[in-house]
């Protein structure tokens, strides 16, 4: 019975790590957009900004979402570039609109004769 414990406490560490916002370096991400950016104001420092203020509302807001949303919008935001907590934020609340509009269709569909 003893072997089974380290077992069931690794298990559960890996579960709570995975149910955590993932850890991004921004700083590629913010340099590719003030490369890109032509608006006045919008620096690296802007961009940092911004980034943090996504993770923050990320870390307050992660529960409300999805596991699978939570891993396919982690995964979409880190191919193909730099991450960033700001198209993961987008991601998952375009995710959780979308669903929220598919939900309300079918009640509103319920019962009616088509």
């Amino acid at each position: 019975m003893s072997a089974v414990a380290p077992i069931v406490l690794i298990a559960t560490y890996f579960v709570l790590a995975a149910n955590s916002v993932p850890k991004f370096d921004v700083e590629p991400s913010c340099q590719a957009a003030t490369a890109a950016a032509s608006l006045p104001g919008r620096d690296s420092a802007a961009c940092q900004r911004d980034e943090q203020d996504a993770r923050s509302t990320l870390q307050k807001d992660w529960n409300k979402y999805s596991g699978q949303d939570q891993t396919r919008c982690a995964d979409f935001v880190a191919v193909g570039g730099a991450p960033s907590y700001v198209e993961l934020l987008t991601c998952l609340e375009m995710a959780k609109e979308a669903k929220d509009v598919r939900e309300k269709s079918k009640s509103e569909t319920v019962g009616r004769g088509h």
